[in-house]
């Protein structure tokens, strides 16, 4: 009698497992989505062959052969890829383009606008933008980009619209570029959620970041919404000889947070998943792409997936430029007049807080332990920040300039 009870038990939760997920919307369902009809989803490619996404109209300009693969975007003009009517959203993006040198992909520009707003809800350099600080040639492959052989732009992240999804490329370089070629891969769909979000993008680069003060990876951002993530790329500054950069703790401000944050981490390697240090590595939600103590820079990324970051009033997110290094090296730099404020002295299982934002203390002082010394210090820093909001635009200011963008960019 308990076998039969306990088959019958196991055999109803199957059936209610299979019935509450195929009644998922297919942008939230897992594996089992694969083999399921959808009967609200309408697959459609956006190309140069058939930029509206129109149903039976693709592949005429060359009687069905192949006949408008690509196109080109002269020096400070601009080529719209896509002008979609309708709800739908896009799960793909694929682009490459002629040229990937670092002026290029800074010059080149992604603006995103989502049901007829003027104002685009991503304005970002398209290197930055699709996961690549630097836009060195790196393959790799995160959860949110990828690029196979380091030759390509590819996002998957889902970007939901209701009623219109326009995307263009400005070339605001000096240098014409000669090809670009891409698809969009989106699903129509009939229905829109109350509680869907809109997608939107910032980066903002600030070359010689102000000392104690927080470099924003995303200022404050008004709404209901998730931080998705960022991706950071640090070139970090040479006055400070060996010292390492990349103590400074990532915070997160939600819904009406002032002074202090809700959200704090321990270090900018630790945001990253990885300790002691930062190297070349990637996972999914997190790695380290450019790592090169030799050419001081480095590009790394961090998603919110596993871990969502959501916010209901509003949402700002910040990294400390905070350093390091042995107390006696930090003093000579002192010595040396280098612009820092040391911060802490720590020697397990001591840890002296030295910091005051009116005064600089003297590392000299013989009460202190001869240990690990943080401090505040000025280095170049650029960052991606990805996320979604309750509207189709934001109050976040406009790209920088390509002057700003390009400088000093190897």
């Amino acid at each position: 009698m308990k076998s039969k009870l306990i088959r019958y038990i196991s055999v109803v939760w199957v059936v209610l497992t299979f019935v509450a997920l195929s009644c998922h919307t297919p942008e939230y369902t897992g594996q089992l989505a694969w083999y399921l009809h959808h009967p609200d989803a309408q697959s459609r490619w956006i190309t140069f062959e058939n930029p509206q996404g129109l149903k039976g109209q693709g592949a005429q300009e060359n009687h069905g052969a192949k006949g408008h693969p690509c196109d080109d975007i002269p020096a400070h003009s601009a080529i719209e890829l896509m002008n979609f009517k309708g709800a739908g959203i896009i799960q793909r993006i694929w682009l490459t383009v002629s040229d990937r040198s670092a002026y290029m992909c800074r010059g080149l520009v992604i603006n995103m606008y989502w049901d007829g707003d003027a104002k685009p809800a991503v304005s970002a350099p398209i290197g930055d933008f699709f996961g690549q600080g630097f836009e060195r040639r790196l393959a790799f492959e995160n959860e949110l980009f990828t690029s196979g052989e380091g030759r390509s732009f590819v996002s998957f992240v889902p970007m939901p619209f209701k009623t219109n999804a326009r995307i263009e490329i400005v070339n605001e370089s000096d240098k014409d570029l000669d090809m670009i070629f891409y698809d969009i891969d989106l699903q129509g769909i009939k229905n829109w959620n109350a509680n869907t979000l809109y997608f939107h993008g910032y980066w903002h680069r600030d070359t010689a970041t102000i000392l104690a003060k927080d470099f924003e990876i995303m200022p404050v951002v008004e709404g209901k919404g998730r931080y998705l993530g960022t991706n950071i790329s640090v070139i970090d500054n040479p006055i400070y000889h060996d010292a390492w950069w990349g103590e400074g703790e990532v915070k997160i401000y939600l819904d009406g947070d002032t002074n202090f944050p809700t959200i704090v981490g321990t270090g900018t390697e630790d945001y990253i998943s990885t300790a002691w240090g930062q190297g070349v590595f990637q996972n999914r939600y997190s790695g380290c792409l450019v790592g090169n103590d030799s050419s001081r820079q480095w590009a790394f990324y961090r998603y919110h997936i596993p871990d969502p970051v959501y916010f209901d009033q509003t949402c700002k997110v910040v990294i400390q430029q905070i350093g390091g290094n042995t107390k006696t090296k930090v003093q000579l730099l002192m010595d040396q007049k280098k612009p820092l404020i040391p911060v802490t002295v720590h020697k397990a299982p001591a840890f002296v807080h030295v910091y005051h934002p009116d005064s600089i203390i003297d590392l000299s002082d013989p009460a202190l332990p001869d240990g690990w010394t943080n401090f505040y210090r000025i280095d170049d820093v650029a960052a991606m920040a990805y996320f979604y909001l309750d509207k189709t635009s934001n109050t976040l200011p406009t790209l920088q300039s390509i002057a700003i963008r390009t400088y000093k960019l190897k």
